[in-house]
Formats: structure tokens, C-alpha cells, sequence
């Protein structure tokens, strides 16, 4: 963990057990609370509410509460809020200071939807149920907050003094409100192993895009990605056609990218928190090495993975180096990380934005979608859009950051 960032982390899914264990007599006689395979054939979610801070919020609580109370086949439970280690405390060191860097304040409502009579759920049938929770919850939400929630106005004096100082909510914007409906068994099982996409997830450009706008072939490069997304060829030919054209590319220019490239808000906070709670963290790209290794140093990253960028007598030779890695070799790289740390694949956690990280997603126990395509969004077991990079904590069952005084 990079210096002068201190973290007192929350006891791992101790508050999570204490709210499953407070619902033991509506679940099936029997169960063991603490074996979570059993628990994964309960239709028991955790249920993540994230809203920035800036929303002035009346009793979001109670808004969760009366979408449930018009479910008569769901219970809801709240997380304890105020345990003694139930916090996350986030002191930044004066180069740490740019937003950027650190995170968004927002806060976060935990709970537990537990079903009122006993019941068994075939696991895709329990990821179905959750997407339509997540989907009318969200909703629900959103009208609740136009309809009951305020913000204030950057305006001056003057304009307050003439119009209303409060605006309504555009409850069309994706960054309202994060729902999280997962299984209990992502908030109790122990994961020791997170993999990061790095463009457009740890970092806020696609260095490919980058590259080309740099060699005057910005143009072509494009024209390439839109055929590939039509379905015209496929990624591996897509990414050699790319490669190709920045053929002659010096190395200064890699370097001048490689600068002016700016980490995703939270980033540095999210992998400082998940390095404190021993977890192993990778940098996993279809980009290339030269730019994931500075990458991933900036940010403490312990692993990197990515495509080798053929270099020789100081220019881009245009040649691409196999195998590439798409979206099935960055399973099989998430797959061989796991077996060479012994971890099992419910340990792992892997986060990215667009349809390439979807196989490395799917094999993780939890694949979480940061401000990704909607593709990705839908098909991902979480969605962050509310706040930085430190969304992915939350969705892990965590409770808000909060800045050390």
C-alpha cells in the first residue's frame, strides 16, 4: 500500500453474518449459516444501495421498505450500520489529494432480502430473480428520488435570490442510484484474488485510441473498431490491422502518452483498500505491456498481464507478438492466477467495461462492470456507475469511505 494512505478496515463479512444469522428462522430447518454452497441454493440477496453524497436524501430507508412492503414474499433486514470496525477510513497523502485519485463521497445502504416462507432457487433461476429486483428496484427508485429528493443548485446569490435554490433529480441518469442485488454468499465468502481491465476502467483512456490519434491514423484505426463491432472480423484480426498502422511509432511518443494518461477516479484508493485486505491484485489488458507495467507501478498493482508491443531500434515495428490477448485468453490468465495461488475461482473478483472482459467476469465469483457498455452492464453480477473505482468495494458488501479526520 502506497505511503501515508493508512486504512482501518471492517472485520471480512462480519456484519453480513450477523444479519443472516438475525433471519435463521425464516430459512429452511436445518441450514447451515455458515456453509455458503448451501446457502447459494437460498433465494437470500444482498441488497446495495449507492447514492452520491450530494443527494439530500429524507429516509432512503424507507423508500427500500415500502418497495418491499408492496413484495408480500420478501423481508428486508438492514445491515448493521454502526458496529465498532464497520467502516472504512480512507486518510490520503497530500499527492493523493486530486479527485481523481481518491474517490466519490456517496453513501450506502445495506440490507438483506430474504424470502418470508422456505424455499429452494435453481441458481440461473436466483440470477434471473435478482436482474428483475435490480431492475424494478432501480426503477422505483429513481421515481422516489424525483419525486421526494432535492438537490441544491450551483447558482449565485443573486440567482437563488430569484429562483429556486433546489433542483429535481434527472432520474434518466445512470448515476442516481447503484442497486446491487447478489447472492449472500458474495458478501460471506473470503476472496483473496481481484483482476482489473486497465483502459476505461483503471485508467480513463483506451491507450489504443491514444496511439492512433498520435500517428495521424486516428481515422483509419476507428474504422477498423467499427467493423469489428459489426461483426465484419473479429478481435484478434481487428487488433493486427490496429497494430499495423502505427508501424514506425518512436518510443518518445510512447512515453508522452504514457504521461498524460490520468487513473480513473478511485483508483488508487480501490487497489490501496483491496492490497490492505490481502488480496492479490492484477492488471489484466488487451492494451499493451508498455503502458500496463507503468500503469500498474503508479498504482502498487502486484501483477501484470497484456500484449507485448513489438519495439525495435526504438519505433513500432507493427508486428503483433501471440498469443493477443482477448477475452478468452484473459479468462484463461485469470484461471492460471488462481490455480498458481491455490485459490478457488469463488475467491476471485474481476472488473472491467467492455464485451472482452466478459469471459474473465463470468468465471469469477463476482464480475463487476464499471461505467461499462450497457452489454457488459446487463450481463455483469454488479453495475457501478455512481461513483469512482471504489464502487467495486461496495458492491463486495463494504460500507462507505470516508476520509480520515
Amino acid at each position: 500500500m502506497p505511503k501515508n494512505t493508512p486504512y482501518s478496515l471492517p472485520k471480512d463479512s462480519q456484519a453480513w453474518q450477523q444479519a443472516v444469522d438475525s433471519v435463521a428462522s425464516l430459512l429452511p430447518a436445518n441450514t447451515n449459516l455458515l456453509d455458503f454452497d448451501a446457502l447459494q441454493s437460498l433465494p437470500v440477496f444482498a441488497l446495495i444501495v449507492v447514492l452520491p453524497a450530494h443527494i439530500h436524501a429524507l429516509d432512503i430507508h424507507q423508500y427500500v421498505q415500502n418497495w418491499v412492503d408492496e413484495q408480500p414474499n420478501w423481508h428486508l433486514v438492514t445491515v448493521a450500520e454502526d458496529t465498532e470496525a464497520n467502516f472504512i477510513e480512507v486518510a490520503l497523502s497530500e499527492s493523493d489529494t486530486d479527485a481523481k485519485q481518491s474517490f466519490v463521497p456517496a453513501q450506502v445502504f445495506r440490507y438483506l432480502l430474504v424470502p418470508v416462507t422456505e424455499t429452494l432457487m435453481h441458481p440461473a433461476k436466483k440470477t434471473a430473480a435478482a436482474h428483475i429486483i435490480d431492475d424494478q428496484l432501480t426503477t422505483r427508485l429513481r421515481q422516489d428520488l424525483e419525486e421526494n429528493y432535492l438537490i441544491k443548485n450551483d447558482t449565485s446569490e443573486s440567482e437563488k435570490n430569484t429562483n429556486s435554490d433546489l433542483q429535481r433529480l434527472d432520474i434518466n441518469s445512470s448515476d442516481v442510484v447503484d442497486c446491487h442485488i447478489l447472492s449472500i454468499g458474495h458478501m460471506l465468502r473470503t476472496h483473496k484474488l481481484i483482476c482489473f481491465d486497465m483502459d476505461s476502467t483503471l485508467i480513463e483512456q483506451e491507450v489504443i485510441v491514444e496511439l492512433a490519434k498520435t500517428a495521424g491514423v486516428g481515422e483509419q484505426v476507428a474504422a477498423i473498431t467499427e467493423a469489428a463491432m459489426r461483426g465484419e472480423i473479429d478481435f484478434d484480426e481487428s487488433f493486427a490491422q490496429r497494430v499495423s498502422l502505427l508501424k514506425g511509432t518512436p518510443t518518445s511518443v510512447l512515453d508522452e502518452i504514457c504521461a498524460r494518461l490520468t487513473l480513473s477516479t478511485g483508483a488508487r484508493t480501490t487497489v490501496s483498500a483491496f492490497k490492505a485486505l490481502g488480496y492479490h491484485t492484477v492488471l489484466v489488458s488487451g492494451g499493451f505491456t508498455y503502458f500496463a507495467r507503468y500503469i500498474a507501478e503508479e498504482l502498487g498493482i502486484d501483477e501484470v498481464h497484456a500484449n507485448n508491443l513489438d519495439i525495435e531500434e526504438g519505433e513500432v515495428t507493427g508486428h503483433v507478438q501471440l498469443p493477443i490477448v482477448n477475452g478468452d485468453k484473459k479468462a484463461a490468465i485469470v484461471a492460471q492466477i488462481a490455480e498458481r495461488l491455490e485459490l478457488d475461482l469463488t475467491q476471485v473478483v474481476c472488473v472491467g467495461d467492455g464485451a472482452n472482459d466478459l469471459p474473465m467476469m463470468a468465471n469469477a465469483d463476482l464480475g463487476v462492470a464499471y461505467h461499462a457498455k450497457p452489454i457488459v452492464q446487463a450481463r455483469a453480477d454488479a453495475a457501478v456507475n455512481v461513483t469512482g473505482l471504489e464502487g467495486v468495494l461496495y458492491a463486495l458488501g463494504y460500507p462507505a469511505l470516508t476520509l480520515a479526520k
